[in-house]
């Protein structure tokens, strides 16, 4: 991919990876020590300068709608990858970060969307911006999101624009699929599957393939770590679908069980749906749609911590972490390969 050099970028300090001001939830466990974690904390804290720069406006209360989701922290998974991606070419070339942020933007411009859709009252440990000021300022700071990541992508070339413009169709395809849930004919859990690849996995793609074709990586490996970016990307999903069952603190952000109370139908619950276990037979009947009492939400919730179904997704999160790590097959040895299979590792293992 070539394009106009425009990058979006920000001062950082270079005196070490604990003083650069990235927030520190933007850097996973995994982050390599020694000068590959610095340099990936470096680029970290330019992505978040960017970022700021980004969701900026002249008018106050645009401003505040648009940084809302941003200032409550996130991983900054995407922009990660997509600079770890570029560390295989030149991590130094400045459509690297641009194309990091549009990354990043366009994953939290869905947010504001999805939290409409959902009606969640929470993001991130804080008010959704639909709680705190309704359905439409929501719906309009997403959009004023993606005009911004599109305004970013234009000076990264029309390859870049084609490929944007077809990884947010998966998304919103993706999206239509979750809503209109799976056709007589379909596999609950296939249909699932297919929903996460696209609505997930497809951006994380993107932003392994960005980072790596913006560094100017060969053309077999820029594939290779889409591919990958699609499979851990799946897999990250799924965590979180664990996540909401077995964290006992909150630690992800929401509370525990909230999927279950709004009726989403997660893959441990699409296991214990297909299931004909007569032990089950409870839990089938309580997960059939939104729990609303306190006792069947706490009972359902201890079911299914403990119940096959659980067990079955923790089984498909380990099968799309391995896959994604056999990518990595592409990847020359080195730093690189290694924090690629550690992301691996850790969306297995995370606890937030």
């Amino acid at each position: 991919m070539t394009g106009a050099r425009t990058a979006v970028d920000g001062g950082i300090s270079t005196e070490g990876r604990h003083r650069i001001s990235t927030p520190a939830s933007t850097i996973g466990p995994w982050l390599p020590d020694g000068a590959l974690g610095e340099s990936l904390a470096e680029g970290l804290a330019r992505v978040e300068s960017a970022l700021g720069t980004a969701v900026g406006s002249e008018h106050p209360f645009v401003r505040e709608a648009a940084g809302h989701l941003m200032s409550a922290g996130g991983k900054r998974f995407r922009p990660m990858l997509a600079l770890l991606a570029a560390q295989l070419g030149n991590p130094t070339a400045p459509e690297v970060i641009s194309a990091a942020v549009v990354c990043e933007l366009t994953h939290l411009a869905t947010l504001y969307h999805d939290d409409v859709m959902d009606e969640a009252a929470v993001r991130r440990g804080a008010p959704s911006a639909n709680s705190r000021w309704g359905n439409s300022i929501a719906i309009l700071t997403g959009d004023l999101l993606f005009a911004r990541a599109s305004d970013l992508l234009a000076d990264l070339g029309p390859e870049a624009v084609r490929v944007q413009a077809r990884t947010y169709e998966r998304l919103v395809t993706g999206q239509l699929r979750e809503t209109v849930g799976p056709q007589a004919d379909e596999d609950p859990i296939a249909h699932y599957l297919e929903v996460l690849a696209a609505k997930t996995g497809s951006l994380v793609a993107t932003s392994a393939r960005f980072g790596a074709a913006f560094a100017g990586v060969e053309e077999g490996l820029v594939d290779a770590l889409t591919a990958f970016g699609e499979e851990v990307g799946v897999a990250f999903q799924i965590s979180d679908d664990l996540l909401d069952i077995v964290s006992a603190d909150g630690a992800s952000g929401k509370s525990p069980g909230t999927d279950l109370r709004e009726g989403v139908a997660t893959l441990p619950v699409l296991f214990a749906l297909a299931g004909n276990d007569p032990a089950e037979a409870r839990l089938r009947e309580l997960v059939t749609g939104p729990i609303t009492g306190e006792a069947e939400h706490a009972e359902a919730l201890a079911a299914l911590r403990s119940s096959d179904a659980l067990a079955r997704a923790a089984a498909v999160l380990r099968e799309y972490a391995d896959r994604a790590r056999d990518r990595l097959a592409a990847v020359p040895e080195g730093e690189v390969r290694d924090a690629l299979s550690a992301l691996c590792d850790y969306v297995v293992t995370r606890t937030s």
